[in-house]
């Protein structure tokens, strides 16, 4: 068991220096806001040379309604950490210890390797420190035995929701293991994290399809509101593929230069078709409710105002909107299920000998959690990848020299729906409509994000909205 020193003073407080920090962390949500924060829970790992403090802090910030819950796990440490300095909070005075360096404990070797021991080993970290005694453990589950210890490890740069650590493996009776990938979970929700739930349901399946699923670690927390309290998925291991590229960098090279890419696109159908089908074995699927219906019509009709609000000629498919979204309700549904949710060629993965691997079921990060894994309509998939291969084009378009690739991108979609009937069986017309839909919904989200955030790139989406708005438009 770690020491707790009780009754120690500690300048500044624990909170005092998180709330400091975390404006700065890409992964904070209240933007322009001063964190407020209040402790609902935290665990403790134990270095084995007792030199290292490990403590994680579930941190709610009531700066902003309803409350966000954060993971900020802590190392202390009496002498700075070299190579470090970018992870380091600040210094803080122990009554009892005297000066620690306070880092974010993902860059700390200590804290890592007790990390991937925890999961790997099934463990159960130190007692929790709630705030109102809630005395939850931090738990470990190993998904495949994997027998080694942590050599070295480092963090991905620029991940805007999580942190994730690469981390160098070498067995227990020397050499080198393969290396694994840890995400730790920044924003926590109560549930279970779809990204956990779906990968380590494919990795069952003996789906090649995805990295394995090699454990999670879950924890609980007080809930902000003073309820029950809340569950849910802190970190997530998988196997790490090393010295690949994702399917966006190897599209735009071939839309750049005209190079044919419709054999690739047909395999990315064919891989997102066994994924369906895998998860549709592995999870189950769900017959379509009224509800299910009303709350896609209801997202189109808002996604639509909001864009019409920021790009008002938008106006003027009014009408055309409407009919996509009466077709919605009149048409038949196929079964929902669990599905990637945010699927695009940046989620996947050119693996040599291997094939198109996918990653990241997480869903959209900033959506509620309970929206997240709620079952949904295959096409959703089908419809994001579409307008990805847009994307493609539409971003070699806006380069120096600019290059047409409008040709390219419809041979793509083309070939990655034929690839996706191969094994899913040919559309009729109205999984055809729901496709066109759900694609139409997208670009109505993609016209909402280029206005406020890169206006130079609205010409992509709105030429989509167009072309889905026509009577000629197909997906």
């Amino acid at each position: 068991m770690a020491i707790v020193h009780k009754g120690a003073t500690i300048v500044p407080t624990k909170t005092e220096m998180v709330a400091e920090w975390m404006p700065a962390q890409r992964w904070y949500h209240g933007k322009g806001h001063v964190p407020q924060l209040r402790r609902v829970g935290g665990f403790r790992f134990e270095d084995p040379e007792g030199e290292v403090g490990c403590e994680t802090l579930l941190l709610a910030d009531e700066a902003v309604s309803p409350a966000v819950v954060y993971q900020v796990p802590l190392t202390y440490r009496s002498a700075p950490l070299d190579g470090a300095e970018n992870a380091l909070l600040g210094t803080m005075e122990h009554s009892v210890l005297g000066t620690r360096w306070v880092y974010d404990a993902p860059h700390d070797p200590v804290y890592v390797a007790q990390l991937v021991e925890t999961i790997l080993g099934a463990g159960v970290s130190d007692e929790a420190q709630a705030s109102v005694g809630s005395n939850a453990l931090a738990t470990g589950s190993s998904t495949h035995r994997v027998d080694g210890v942590v050599s070295s490890s480092n963090v991905l740069s620029g991940e805007q929701s999580n942190t994730s650590i690469i981390c160098r493996m070498a067995a227990r009776d020397a050499g080198p293991a393969e290396p694994l990938i840890v995400k730790v979970f920044r924003t926590l929700q109560d549930g279970d994290n779809p990204d956990v739930v779906v990968q380590s349901a494919l990795t069952e399946e003996g789906s090649d399809r995805v990295p394995m699923a090699l454990g999670h670690l879950s924890g609980a927390w007080d809930s902000p509101a003073g309820d029950a309290p809340m569950h849910g998925h802190l970190a997530f291991a998988q196997e790490f593929i090393p010295g690949v590229e994702d399917a966006w960098r190897v599209a735009l090279v071939a839309a750049a230069s005209g190079a044919d890419f419709t054999a690739r696109a047909r395999d990315l159908g064919v891989v997102t078709a066994q994924i369906h089908t895998a998860l549709a074995h592995a999870l189950g699927t769900h017959e379509v409710t009224p509800e299910a219906r009303e709350a896609l019509a209801v997202s189109m009709r808002e996604r639509y105002a909001a864009a019409v609000a920021l790009v008002p000629e938008l106006a003027s498919c009014s009408a055309a909107v409407d009919r996509v979204v009466a077709r919605v309700g009149e048409v038949h549904w196929p079964p929902l299920q669990r599905i990637h949710g945010d699927y695009h060629l940046g989620q996947v993965l050119d693996v040599p000998e291997r094939g198109w691997v996918a990653l990241d079921f997480e869903g959209e990060p900033l959506r509620p959690l309970a929206e997240r894994v709620r079952p949904d309509l295959t096409a959703r998939d089908v419809a994001g990848m579409l307008r990805s291969f847009d994307y493609a084009a539409g971003s070699v378009a806006l380069a120096d020299p600019p290059v047409d690739a409008t040709d390219w991108a419809a041979a793509c979609r083309t070939a990655f729906l034929e690839g996706y009937a191969s094994v899913a069986g040919e559309p009729d017309a109205d999984a055809r409509t729901l496709t066109r839909a759900l694609e139409l919904d997208k670009a109505l989200y993609e016209v909402v994000y280029e206005a406020r955030n890169r206006p130079t790139w609205l010409p992509i989406p709105l030429g989509a909205v167009e072309r889905l708005t026509t009577e000629e438009g197909t997906p």
